[in-house]
C-alpha cells in the first residue's frame, strides 16, 4: 500500500519548498498540483483563450497534456512535450492559476492523473484541496499557513533573488484576493481537512517547518 501526505495551505504558505524538501528526506515522491495548474493556465495564456470563457477552457482541455517528470533530481513539468519550468513562475501565470483552477472541466482534467500517481507510489502532493477532495484518504494531512503578511514579504524576497521585478503592496494584495478566490470557490475551496494538523509558519524558517512536519509524517506512519 502506498503511503500518501497532502500538504494544504493558501498561496505563498511555504507549500512546495517544504514539500520537496520533506519528499527528498524520507524518499517520497513530490508531486506539484499547483505546477499542473500553472501550465494549464500558461496554455490559455499563449493560445489567446478568455480566461473567462468556460467553455472555450473546457473545449481546449483534451488538447492540454500535463507530464511531471523528475531530471537529476529537479522537477519537470512539461506541457505538450514541452518543459515549460522556466516560464510558469510568474506573479501573472500565479494569477491566472488560480482562477483555471476554479473551472470544473480543468479540474477533472487533471484529477485522474493526481490520483493515479499516488496510487502508484508513495507520494507527498500540496496543493489546496489535496486532503479534502483529490486525496481524501490520505493518510498524512497538513494545513501549512502563514499570516498574510509573511507570505507577501517571502514571495517579494524569491522574486528578487531570480532577478524579477516586484512591489511588495502588489503581492500583498494579490495574496489576500487570491486566499479570497481559493476559499469561495464553488468547486473544492481551499479548506483546512478536518483531519488535518494545522503548522502556521508566521514565525518558522524552514529548516524548523521541515523538521516539524517530518516528526508528524514520522508519529502518524508509525501507527499504520
Amino acid at each position: 500500500m502506498s503511503i500518501n501526505i497532502a500538504i494544504d495551505g493558501p498561496a505563498g504558505a511555504g507549500k512546495s519548498t517544504i514539500a520537496k524538501k520533506l519528499a527528498e528526506e524520507l524518499g517520497y515522491i513530490y508531486v506539484d498540483t499547483g505546477a499542473m495548474y500553472r501550465a494549464m493556465a500558461l496554455y490559455v495564456l499563449e493560445h489567446d483563450i478568455n480566461l473567462e470563457d468556460e467553455a472555450a477552457v473546457a473545449a481546449a482541455c483534451p488538447d492540454i497534456n500535463i507530464r511531471i517528470a523528475f531530471e537529476d533530481g529537479t522537477q519537470c513539468v512539461y506541457l505538450n512535450g514541452e518543459n515549460v519550468n522556466g516560464r510558469i513562475r510568474t506573479e501573472q501565470i500565479s494569477g491566472m492559476a488560480s482562477k483555471v483552477s476554479a473551472q470544473s472541466a480543468v479540474r477533472a482534467h487533471l484529477l485522474e492523473l493526481q490520483r493515479s500517481l499516488a496510487r502508484s507510489a508513495d507520494v507527498i502532493m500540496d496543493g489546496r484541496d489535496i486532503g479534502t477532495h483529490v486525496l481524501p484518504d490520505a493518510q498524512v494531512k497538513i494545513f501549512l499557513t502563514a499570516s498574510v503578511k509573511v507570505r507577501a514579504e517571502r514571495r517579494y524576497k524569491e522574486y528578487l533573488e531570480k532577478g524579477q521585478p516586484a512591489v511588495l503592496e502588489e503581492i500583498e494584495k494579490e495574496i489576500r484576493e487570491r486566499d479570497e478566490r481559493d476559499m469561495n470557490r464553488e468547486i473544492a475551496p481551499l479548506k483546512q481537512a478536518e483531519d488535518a494538523v494545522l503548522v502556521d509558519t508566521s514565525s518558522m524558517d524552514i529548516s524548523q517547518v521541515v523538521a516539524c512536519i517530518r516528526q508528524i509524517i514520522i508519529e502518524k506512519t508509525e501507527q499504520l
